[in-house]
């Protein structure tokens, strides 16, 4: 075991100065604020083309910061980190027309003589403070909405992943001025700092326990909030489950990033019939991919983010052993190489850390059951998930999984897609998240929707005094056909 690795930043990195520009960086940014809510779409969206052509610019530094980071291979970089937000500008550019224009509503039986509809309006000044798992994507993916509705922003990123923060921080600053997106690097105190404002809205992503204090730094200023959070993401695998199909993918699925994904599958539920096979499955995989065990040091494979990440997740695997779990495949870790094999664990304990902590690395958990209603039973006893995911060619249990659970979204036969689907809200519930994005959904969570009403007849002065007596009987009328 080797020393924790001094951090790139030092700690307290809020200086004076620092301090000092992120205040005058917000005053600046309030009459821009102002000025952007006029914007035209064509303005926002010419801004949100620059971003992408300056993005694909950095592509190869994105590549490289992503390899000194975690070792992340280009495919995965490509995929994972310029592909979502890519398909996010492109999206909004041919849609945001659409999005943001004005939408009529009928009148109800007691607005008759009015006409109504609903504005969009920027919110305003808004707060994005970005997690390290998958810096580019989670930083610049809520930034696009954020643009696209009129609002300035400034962005917090994260020091955890400095390789690929720098590179976000020489995109931001090529695109836009500070007063209308600025960013900030350090530790924990600049992410204070910043909360201290009286933003317009905060976006956050990141671990419950942070959602938590986030949310209650934003309710001192009574700004509205939207919390991507985390937690542990079920899979259930159904005897009459594709068992090779849900294998392969769910390994894609789970080892991408070294397991470092917020919707990554936490732990398997496998029905008892077809458990031996899917495990044969699973390890035949990572065999063709990464080799077992410390052979896949070698392999096309990310790395856990740091030392400190690293002997966190050697600890569940350490823990789940103590209380008699059996490694079934893995295990090898090499923390000064910031390395943890593909591990599959099995007999595991209810107490067990594993089935307590989000993983949040290449541990994968696999439990056998006999009942679908058990797992459904089990399922509802834990904190709501980001994801739920179902494998099986049953219809049927598909739809008890989905109506009698609670997930901020689920897969059947897939695994993570529907974070890349755009026509689909994107976000938790409760521990899991509080709102969403994505599409026309991060235009509502960037967005005030203003209601506005004008009257053409005023119908509504019958009803002003002095009452007379034929006016209760309108309203009898009334009460009993509303």
């Amino acid at each position: 075991m080797s020393v924790v690795q001094a951090p790139i930043l030092p700690p307290e990195s809020l200086t004076p100065q620092l301090a000092a520009d992120i205040q005058r960086i917000f005053e600046a940014q309030r009459s821009v604020a102002l000025r952007l809510r006029s914007s035209t779409v064509s303005e926002r969206i010419a801004k949100l083309k620059r971003l992408r052509a300056v993005l694909l610019s950095y592509r190869e530094a994105i590549v490289e910061a992503a390899a000194r980071d975690f070792k992340r291979p280009p495919v995965e970089v490509d995929f994972t980190e310029l592909m979502p937000v890519i398909m996010e500008i492109s999206d909004c550019c041919r849609r945001l027309g659409k999005w943001l224009r004005p939408k009529r509503v009928s009148p109800s039986l007691m607005m008759l003589g009015t006409r109504a509809w609903v504005r969009y309006e920027p919110r305003g000044r808004c707060l994005i403070i970005a997690p390290w798992n998958y810096p580019v994507t989670l930083t610049l993916g809520p930034l696009v909405p954020a643009i696209a509705c009129g609002n300035t922003v400034m962005i917090k990123t994260s020091e955890i992943a400095p390789h690929l923060s720098a590179v976000l921080v020489k995109i931001v600053r090529e695109v836009f001025d500070e007063t209308e997106v600025a960013i900030f690097e350090g530790d924990a105190t600049v992410a204070e700092a910043l909360l201290e404002l009286p933003f317009d809205h905060c976006f956050f992503t990141g671990a419950p326990a942070i959602g938590k204090l986030v949310m209650g730094a934003a309710a001192k200023n009574l700004t509205s909030v939207t919390l991507e959070l985390g937690g542990k993401s079920p899979v259930v695998v159904d005897r009459s489950a594709d068992v090779a199909l849900a294998a392969k993918t769910i390994a894609w699925g789970k080892f991408i990033n070294s397991g470092q994904t917020c919707i990554a599958p936490d732990h398997i539920y496998v029905h008892e019939s077809v458990r031996e096979r899917f495990v044969e499955c699973v390890c035949a995989h990572l065999d063709a991919w990464y080799g077992e065990g410390l052979a896949a040091k070698d392999a096309p494979l990310s790395r856990v983010i740091n030392v400190r990440h690293t002997q966190r997740v050697a600890g569940l695997i350490d823990d789940a052993k103590r209380r008699g779990a059996r490694v079934l495949y893995g295990g090898e870790v090499d923390v000064d190489a910031h390395f943890v094999s593909p591990t599959l664990l099995g007999d595991l304990p209810d107490d067990a850390r594993i089935m307590q902590e989000e993983i949040f690395g290449p541990l994968l958990p696999i439990l056998p059951f006999a009942q679908l209603e058990d797992v459904i039973e089990r399922i509802n006893a834990a904190p709501k998930p980001l994801a739920l995911y179902v494998w099986t060619r049953d219809q049927a249990s598909a739809d008890a999984l989905i109506e009698r659970t609670s997930a901020g979204g689920t897969c059947v036969n897939h695994v993570a897609a529907h974070f890349l689907h755009h026509n689909l809200p994107f976000g938790g519930v409760n521990n899991s998240g509080i709102g969403s994005y994505h599409g026309e959904w991060g235009i509502r969570a960037f967005s005030h929707e203003r209601a506005v009403l004008q009257t053409q007849v005023l119908l509504a002065r019958m009803f002003f005094p002095p009452y007379k007596p034929h006016v209760r009987k309108v309203l009898g009328w009334i009460l009993k056909h509303l």
